[in-house]
């Protein structure tokens, strides 16, 4: 993993979220951010492991989406308000076969309004053809009053 890529992106995570930095999921996926443009994108690398394959020897879609949710998840943290993912619709171009070694997922903030955060994940296969895209609409967590 690019260390440098993780430490820039929690140090510009508010320091208060009560959030475990990288998840659990993402590390048991094996997750390597690659790529961080502030302000722009975020892109992460998932190895293709056997585990990850479908009856047909294809990366299992909700695999997929789960890499989907891991590379926007950082993003929309940054830059937005704390907010947690209501629904990511995804669309399948490609398949990712057993011969692909890994996925890169890019993720890139579509809209921004007051109550959430929409991002867009891509998802390319290692001969960096699109293998699917998510849409995923964050909605903001609103802070609990103290009784």
């Amino acid at each position: 993993m690019k260390k440098d890529i993780m430490s820039t992106l929690i140090k510009m995570m508010p320091s208060d979220n009560g959030m475990e930095l990288p998840p659990k999921v993402f590390i048991d996926m094996e997750g390597e951010f690659i790529d961080f443009v502030e302000g722009e994108s975020l892109t992460a690398r998932y190895p293709n492991k056997e585990r990850y394959m479908n009856p047909f020897g294809l990366m299992q879609g909700g695999i997929i989406v789960a890499a989907i949710d891991n590379t926007i998840s950082p993003l929309s943290y940054i830059l937005a308000p704390p907010n947690i993912t209501k629904e990511i619709v995804t669309t399948y171009k490609r398949p990712i076969k057993k011969s692909d070694r890994f996925i890169d997922v890019t993720a890139s903030m579509v809209e921004k309004t007051s109550s959430h955060i929409v991002l867009q994940g891509v998802v390319r296969n290692e001969q960096g053809k699109i293998a699917a895209k998510g849409i995923a609409n964050c909605v903001f967590i609103k802070e609990r009053k103290k009784t």
